[in-house]
């Protein structure tokens, strides 16, 4: 893992951690075989639609709740857990689950947020593996407003956010109209019971 000076302090960005034939195989595996689903989620008391589709799985006790939306794990498929193991040895930590985005294009898009429910714990570490499209990743401290940092997730790219940064940042994949292309986002995490 590489420390990286456009991103927070606690996060590490390796934009090779897949070879470009094993990202774009991983990609057209994931397309097929994840359960996409487009979800709705409530925000402010008012129902939307997500922009971008998912699947969660995960160990059978991993159950997630964000945005006032839970999740019911599906049971791990085999190549989903062979990323995990390969993710969890280069990391040197475990996961029990796993969240997949599609964002069919440039228009589908994550708001700006922070992974930092209770069930994460108090530092969660969150693996998120890049396939496909090349896309912004955006961070914005919670209080110094002007610190900002931008990566641009290539295919195969692998980022960690570990320690402070939930608590600290928020994050998000803006809207990019250029963009036609799909791309697969995989964030690997442990949630505690």
């Amino acid at each position: 893992m590489n420390s990286n000076r456009s991103c927070p302090p606690e996060v590490f960005y390796t934009p090779d951690f897949l070879t470009a034939a094993e990202a774009q195989a991983l990609f057209a595996q994931l397309m097929e075989e994840a359960q996409w689903e487009q979800g709705e989620v409530t925000l402010f008391g008012k129902l939307y639609t997500e922009p971008r589709l998912s699947a969660w799985y995960g160990d059978a006790d991993a159950h997630y709740t964000y945005a006032g939306k839970s999740q019911q794990p599906l049971p791990w498929i085999p190549v989903l857990t062979q990323l995990r193991e390969r993710i969890s040895a280069s990391v040197a930590q475990s996961f029990n689950s796993v969240l997949l985005n599609l964002y069919r294009d440039g228009q589908d898009a994550m708001g700006m947020h922070s992974d930092d429910e209770k069930e994460l714990g108090p530092t969660p570490c969150i693996a998120s593996l890049s396939l496909g499209a090349t896309r912004r990743f955006v961070f914005h401290h919670r209080e110094r407003r002007a610190e900002k940092y931008t990566l641009n997730l290539s295919s195969g790219s692998l980022v960690v956010m570990k320690g402070k940064t939930q608590r600290l940042f928020k994050h998000g994949v803006p809207r990019e109209k250029t963009i036609h292309e799909p791309r697969i986002n995989l964030t690997f995490r442990y949630v505690y019971k």
